[in-house]
């Protein structure tokens, strides 16, 4: 699996791989982020390792010789590529793979969006190199089939978090330490709380969020703001809370579960306004329900996770009246909690665990074809384990 390098969120899913009875999987990668400034996953010896260091060659591009070296390398006949559009190695170790005769996957987003024009044009061409691909969601397997995949080759397997993790610290989190927590953080911690964590970028429009609460508030609907996260964004995110009267802490950046769950069971709904990511996951393992933006063009495959009324809502794209009007109910409990929290269990258990993963991508290395219900199924050994 040759990936640029692995980011701490996918530790679980890399380190269930490791464990795998069904193939025999090595990683090949920097070990450190080459350019967003993610950290970079503390693996276990179980892992086995090669690394390929990674540099940037003109702008948004980069070099990885490792992707060059593995796909001559015969001791391998699958290899996984993170297909970067802006990564030479990427689209020049494909190739070499299948001319050495080895079997090739592709494992990312694919198509967010119908594939159009120059860019469109690129995508697809590099989209056409694998024998399969591996998506995050259904609507990138959608598109691509539009293209002329064959869905039996187009494998979706979701994204994860470490929810074992998660569901212990869920366990261990009282009511006593979120009362507390929302007395250290807040003002006045008997209003809710919304939350968004990420890293503040201007595409993640948190002003909007802001914004939004500030009509609520103009309303009669007042909230707290907890932001989870550090960026570029943050100093003039600070002021425009301040200009806005929110009520706004920011912790920035966490990587520590205890404390992420104290966050996030601490809040009423977590809110992402540009695109939500794995934000979803990391609410939905503790019951909280999301909302963010409909238009899927502009979104990630995370928000297939979110049910309109389920486990969160979807707002119009851009209009702050309407990201106001969705999260009201929310913040005023205007809905079934107990329900809410289960579902969002739920759908997390089944379609974004490193579980489901598991089983979805020793499928595709294994080369049987894509069933995106096999995790209902219990008729094949690979299936029948990961669904007990």
């Amino acid at each position: 699996m040759v990936y640029h390098f692995f980011p701490h969120y996918r530790a679980a899913i890399v380190e269930a791989l490791a464990r795998s009875v069904h193939a025999d999987f090595i990683f090949v990668g920097d070990d450190h982020d080459f350019r967003t400034g993610i950290k970079a996953a503390t693996l276990s010896d179980n892992v086995r390792f090669i690394l390929a260091p990674t540099r940037k060659i003109f702008g948004r591009y980069m070099w990885q010789w490792g992707a060059l070296r593995i796909a001559w390398d015969r001791r391998f006949d699958t290899i996984v590529f993170h297909p970067g559009p802006h990564w030479p190695c990427t689209w020049i170790g494909s190739i070499l793979a299948r001319l050495m005769g080895k079997r090739v996957l592709f494992w990312g987003h694919g198509y967010i969006a119908a594939p159009s024009g120059m860019k469109g044009l690129a995508r697809r061409a590099l989209n056409a190199i694998p024998h399969a691909h591996m998506f995050y969601g259904r609507w990138a397997k959608q598109f691509a089939m539009d293209t002329g995949w064959p869905p039996e080759k187009l494998h979706v397997i979701g994204n994860s978090l470490d929810l074992a993790e998660q569901e212990k610290q869920r366990a261990a989190v009282d009511a006593e330490s979120v009362q507390t927590l929302r007395t250290q953080l807040f003002h006045d911690p008997s209003l809710p709380t919304a939350l968004c964590s990420c890293r503040l970028q201007p595409e993640k429009r948190i002003d909007m969020l802001v914004t939004a609460l500030a009509t609520l508030k103009t309303q009669g609907v007042e909230a707290n703001l907890l932001i989870v996260g550090d960026g570029e964004c943050r100093h003039d995110l600070e002021r425009w809370a301040r200009v806005a009267g929110i009520d706004t802490h920011f912790a920035g950046a966490c990587y520590d579960e205890a404390e992420l769950a104290r966050f996030i069971t601490a809040t009423a709904v977590t809110v992402s306004p540009g695109f939500v990511g794995l934000m979803a996951m990391q609410s939905m393992a503790f019951g909280v329900p999301v909302v963010t933006h409909s238009t899927m063009a502009k979104q990630v495959p995370e928000v297939e996770a979110i049910i309109p009324g389920v486990t969160g809502d979807l707002f119009e794209w851009g209009n702050v009246e309407d990201l106001a009007r969705v999260m009201r109910p929310f913040l005023l409990g205007e809905y079934d909690r107990e329900a809410t929290r289960v579902a969002c269990h739920k759908i997390v258990e089944r379609f974004w665990s490193p579980a489901f993963q598991l089983g979805s991508i020793e499928r595709a290395i294994l080369g049987y074809p894509a069933d995106d219900l096999w995790f209902f199924h219990d008729t094949h050994p690979l299936t029948a384990r990961a669904s007990r």
